[in-house]
């Protein structure tokens, strides 16, 4: 059995099962509309979560966050559900989902997903794809990053669905259960998703998040050489350019797929000032792009000039001062 879905690649894993599955309902909007709406622009430094012995490092909101946003925006009923301890139970639930039609998201760890570049298996447990079909102990598998859709036995179904580390996904799945009749408000819908991303980037109070938190980061950096070690310092910088450039779409990426999201709102709400917006989001983008890769250079000491963790430091502060600049003006606008 195997549910007629359309399978389109996507930039990043969330936000394209997202906008593939609300496809399949009939809703057909964009994956930077996802984006959007789903208020998915974030950042976070949390020295408190460590994954591999270092901080946690976030350039989105946490998994199914984006996918329950859209939802109430467009008022499509959802449902979400978790399965500690419960494996058997969880994979018997999917199956039943997948025989009454229903394409089902699932959250997984990505180190044990066969059809994963070896050089691109981590422990990573935020994982977004979503289950299509199922044949005797084989599912298909539509998942954005890859250009195809692809097949997992059960046990191997199974293993990514209850991967062990940081964050373990423990079975989540979260599916559609009814879809307005009604044609969306995307008008209403987008007005709300950017004030929402405006307040998680400018107002969460404590200081690991948003602009605070890519300054906070900032502040950290300038003293890894000498509180950790060149070594660990350098394993540091690694994992900071891994979730900037590696995991989803990073830093510089969502700020590309944000940008597409206002240029492509500002005809829908009317607003062609947007536009503007968009083009100050693409030159927070290449900054991103920038430290991204200076940070490489960094790390894989490239002969001739290479920024030291101070200068790299400045430019998480000049982005952190330009995002806060960018989403105080953005927010002032939309009120």
């Amino acid at each position: 059995m195997k549910i007629n879905f359309e399978h389109k690649p996507a930039a990043h894993c969330e936000s394209g099962v997202t906008s593939n599955m609300l496809r399949y309902y009939g809703i057909d909007i964009s994956e930077p509309m996802v984006l959007g709406l789903g208020a998915g622009l974030f950042f976070s430094y949390m020295p408190f979560i460590t994954m591999h012995g270092m901080p946690v490092i976030s350039f989105r909101p946490l998994p199914g966050q984006i996918f329950a946003r859209v939802a109430k925006r467009l008022h499509v009923k959802i449902s979400t559900r978790l399965y500690p301890m419960r494996e058997d139970q969880s994979m018997k639930a999917l199956d039943k989902l997948l025989l009454n039609g229903k394409p089902v998201g699932i959250v997984v760890g990505v180190f044990f997903l066969p059809y994963f570049p070896k050089e691109y298996r981590f422990h990573f447990n935020a994982h977004n794809l979503c289950v299509i079909g199922k044949e005797e102990d084989v599912y298909t598998v539509s998942d954005p990053v890859s250009l195809v859709t692809n097949q997992l036995n059960s046990a191997e179904l199974k293993r990514v669905r209850f991967a062990k580390g940081t964050y373990p996904p423990m079975g989540k799945m979260y599916w559609v259960k009814k879809v307005s009749t009604q044609s969306p408000d995307l008008k209403t819908g987008i007005i709300s998703g950017i004030k929402l991303n405006c307040k998680r980037m400018l107002d969460i109070p404590i200081p690991y998040f948003g602009v605070k938190g890519i300054a906070l980061m900032a502040n950290k950096m300038r003293r890894w050489e000498t509180k950790l070690g060149s070594r660990k310092a350098a394993l540091h910088l690694a994992q900071t350019i891994r979730m900037l450039e590696e995991i989803g779409t990073g830093g510089a990426g969502f700020r590309y797929m944000y940008a597409a999201f206002l240029q492509e709102a500002a005809a829908i709400v009317e607003k062609p000032e947007l536009k503007d917006f968009s083009q100050q989001m693409t030159s927070i983008g290449d900054l991103w792009r920038d430290f991204a890769y200076e940070a490489s250079r960094k790390f894989k000491k490239r002969n001739g000039n290479v920024c030291s963790y101070d200068q790299l430091a400045d430019k998480l502060v000049h982005i952190s001062e330009e995002e806060k600049r960018f989403f105080t003006g953005l927010r002032k606008f939309i009120q």
